[in-house]
């Protein structure tokens, strides 16, 4: 890797493994020689949160799938296994695909550490209760080998790549309870490392990488559950929800070229949390994790929490706020973001004890295009019309008129639920009537 020093890799397996790993950890997780001048505080930070030094750290491979792709989840301290509103979704919980109100694709670019970066491409939409989608990841270092010398003799990239197809489905979806939204993604990556040296000729060995190279598959899983509770406002979406999320539970295999063999765990994570909007313009958002080591389940990391705020100042405009609890390095994400017509613009920062001011790090981007709705705001613009012209109606005495307003409505959205509550009461009004009038009858003959 560029200016750390690294000296050629030798032929051996386990030491070149060695090598990989303290270079790759050394770019992601350490600061650069110019790191922001707050000795003092990162002392003093590192010995409050000293408690927190996980000891299984480090135990698993495709380390990138834990870092986020970037802007707005991430501003919001990445608390959002039950947030899901946008296509951050796939990093998060996969159930959130069925509960979006647009077609929506988005890409998005996240300045890690030196010279790392994240850059992800995600695209998803919704057919009634149906949600899917496909989301691109890669995570990509700048590798240069060294001789004994000094003299750089092979410069590559190390990256890891991830591809995920989605698909959910939301289940007795109503009015004032929105349903169970369930849904899974399946994932499949590939780390590539490049190729080594010989020690001798300062010739490349071609194939050499490969044998460190992995590929990986797992399955993401996770459900959401939607509701009002202590909502102190108007607004027809439901201010409550719940998730829960299993990430990343697979197995990688490396070895390619040679003697193929199951590699170290991959980071599996469960994760619970809410999401709630207090009011128009305020949401609250929570979440616990607890790795998973699938291969050892003693050797599993230590819990993480996460919390996020946004706080929307006008209709186009919101900041948004986020805190994360991971080992001993805690994180701090402040961002915005701005919609222009179809485009929304999320920018973030995160501060932690490795944030870097030359080169600035931490810094990421996110774009969403968001696209039609495929008709779902003119139905239920459809519906509403129909549902007052009912109470309307019923008001003013009409009351068979009103019932037949509100069988309309529910004939478009059968999951409407106040059209149904008016038209039971109104039934039973006009059967009521009908038994009245029948006595009445019955009593002048």
């Amino acid at each position: 890797m560029k200016g750390k020093g690294i000296v050629r890799a030798p032929r051996v397996l386990g030491a070149f493994r060695k090598e990989i790993a303290v270079a790759v950890f050394s770019c992601v997780f350490s600061a650069c020689p110019y790191a922001l001048d707050l000795v003092g505080t990162a002392g003093g930070l590192s010995d409050v949160f000293s408690s927190f030094v996980d000891g299984n750290e480090g135990l698993t491979v495709f380390r990138s799938l834990n870092i986020p792709s970037g802007g707005r989840a991430e501003s919001l301290g990445t608390a959002c296994v039950a947030l899901g509103d946008d296509s951050s979704f796939f990093d998060y919980n996969p159930a959130a695909s069925c509960i979006l109100e647009r077609t929506e694709v988005s890409v998005c670019h996240n300045a890690w550490i030196a010279d790392s970066a994240m850059e992800t491409v995600s695209a998803t939409a919704r057919d009634g209760n149906l949600g899917y989608g496909a989301q691109l990841k890669c995570f990509y270092v700048p590798f240069t080998e060294y001789n004994l010398y000094g003299d750089s003799v092979a410069g590559s990239y190390y990256s890891e790549t991830s591809a995920a197809l989605n698909v959910s489905y939301n289940f007795r979806a109503g009015y004032n309870f929105r349903g169970i939204a369930l849904g899974g993604s399946a994932r499949a990556a590939w780390r590539d490392v490049p190729d080594y040296t010989d020690n001798k000729t300062d010739s490349v060995i071609s194939g050499s990488g490969l044998e460190q190279s992995a590929a990986a598959l797992m399955l993401d899983f996770g459900a959401i559950v939607r509701f009002n509770a202590a909502k102190f406002f108007s607004d027809r979406n439901p201010n409550l929800s719940l998730g829960f999320s299993v990430m990343n539970a697979g197995l990688s295999v490396t070895g390619f070229g040679s003697s193929l063999e199951v590699d170290d765990a991959l980071p599996t994570r469960v994760a619970a949390g809410f999401s709630w909007r207090a009011a128009k313009t305020l949401l609250i958002s929570a979440e616990f994790r607890q790795p998973v080591n699938l291969l050892s389940l003693s050797s599993s990391g230590l819990w993480s929490a996460a919390a996020g705020v946004e706080l929307s100042v006008m209709e186009r405009l919101s900041f948004d706020f986020g805190f994360l609890l991971q080992g001993a390095n805690p994180r701090i994400s402040f961002g915005g973001g701005f919609s222009v017509m179809r485009a929304v613009v999320n920018v973030n920062y995160t501060f932690d004890l490795t944030s870097s001011a030359n080169p600035v790090n931490h810094i990421s981007l996110s774009a969403r295009m968001r696209f039609g709705d495929r008709g779902r705001a003119a139905l239920r613009e459809k519906v509403d019309s129909h549902y007052i012209a009912g109470v309307s109606l019923y008001a003013s005495g009409r009351i068979e008129e009103a019932v037949l307003e509100w069988e309309r409505a529910l004939s478009l959205d059968p999951s409407f639920d106040p059209a149904r509550e008016a038209r039971e009461i109104a039934v039973r009004f006009l059967g009521v009537k009908d038994d009245i009038m029948g006595i009445q009858r019955f009593s002048v003959e």
